[in-house]
């Protein structure tokens, strides 16, 4: 990919569709110009031949490069740090996630299958991905994840969608984990939680669109680069109980 010396780059992980491609796109927007604004790696997974990032790289030659991954596939992250080895990520963000399939179910009766699937791809994977490739990361850089507001202890009162809950919860918690043991490198680490959008994880009753919310989630990511440390936002920057 062709790029500025003036640019930024971001990294972001799970951008085929959904937020994660809204991200990407919104991300091309900022900046005075192309030439000192952002250009975007965004991941898919195999086989993902025509995508939304893909024609979003369509009309931004130069500007948006596709890498392939399936972020709960330890070898495949290998072989990603392997490509991007020895550039500058001045965003790091992972967007994959998923729930299961009922979604209200008890936690008591879920599968280990089941547990065991979301727990790796929502919890473990994102940071098989962070430690990887936090150190390409620059101290004026940002690391982020997309949680959500669900991930919170503190506002649970409901119950309902446990599975999902617990592994937003799980990676809450490993996410303090790790910016407890990068803290010395000063860099800013932020768990996102966009609220409830229309997206195929959402569904169509969420009450907002991703038009309206990603240039919201898109100021909080640029914001908090100014901010050392780690932080729980929602899509408005406020501080989100843990």
């Amino acid at each position: 990919m062709t790029t500025s010396a003036n640019c930024l780059t971001a990294l972001i992980v799970g951008a085929s569709r959904g937020l994660g491609h809204a991200i990407a796109a919104e991300l091309l927007t900022r900046g005075e110009t192309p030439e000192t604004g952002w250009n975007v790696i965004g991941t898919v997974r195999a086989g993902a031949e025509q995508t939304p990032l893909h024609t979003l790289a369509d009309g931004h030659p130069g500007r948006v490069e596709i890498e392939t991954l399936d972020v709960t596939d330890p070898d495949q992250i290998d072989a990603l740090y392997q490509r991007l080895e020895g550039r500058s990520i001045d965003l790091l963000f992972v967007n994959a996630g998923t729930t299961n399939r009922e979604p209200d179910q008890a936690i008591g009766t879920i599968s280990t299958e089941e547990f065991t699937g979301i727990m790796i791809t929502n919890a473990l994977s994102p940071m098989r991905v962070l430690e990887k490739f936090e150190h390409l990361v620059p101290a004026a850089g940002l690391i982020g994840v997309m949680s959500s507001g669900q991930g919170s202890i503190a506002n649970n009162e409901n119950g309902m969608r446990e599975l999902y809950r617990g592994s937003k919860a799980a990676l809450n918690m490993f996410m303090r984990s790790f910016a407890a043991r990068h803290a010395a490198t000063g860099r800013a680490v932020l768990v996102m939680a966009p609220g409830w959008i229309r997206t195929d994880l959402g569904g169509d009753d969420a009450p907002y669109t991703m038009e309206e919310s990603v240039p919201a989630i898109v100021d909080v990511l640029l914001e908090k680069r100014s901010r050392p440390g780690i932080e729980y936002l929602d899509r408005f920057g406020k501080i989100v109980p843990w």
